[in-house]
């Protein structure tokens, strides 16, 4: 039987470290990245949608309400309100579904 040299056994020993740190840290990370990524994605989507819905409800209540809301009284402001509810509901509804999925899933 033939003596092991030294040097191959620290080669070895280091090509074995190298792909298992490869193995335990770059493709964790990986998938890791594309999951990320997704996440962000819909956030931005979400709160672009949420936006317009914002803007749309405003703008609706602004211009078939006539002259209802028109002038300088408090009444001026009542659009602007009614968007901030419609908008307060909305991400109500939003974290009321995650936290639904959140516990569907700890299940």
């Amino acid at each position: 039987m033939a003596k092991a040299n030294p040097l191959e056994n620290a080669q070895e020993i280091q090509h074995m470290l190298v792909a298992y740190a490869k193995q335990e840290t770059i493709e964790p990370l990986k998938s890791l990245a594309s999951y990320l990524a997704f996440g962000i994605a819909g956030a931005l989507l979400l709160a672009l949608g949420t936006t317009f819905l914002g803007l749309g409800v405003l703008r609706l209540v602004q211009t078939e309400t006539g002259d209802t809301f028109a002038g300088g009284s408090f009444m001026s402001v009542l659009p602007y309100v009614i968007a901030v509810a419609t908008l307060l509901f909305v991400m109500t509804c939003i974290l009321m579904l995650m936290n639904r999925a959140r516990k569907r899933i700890n299940l």
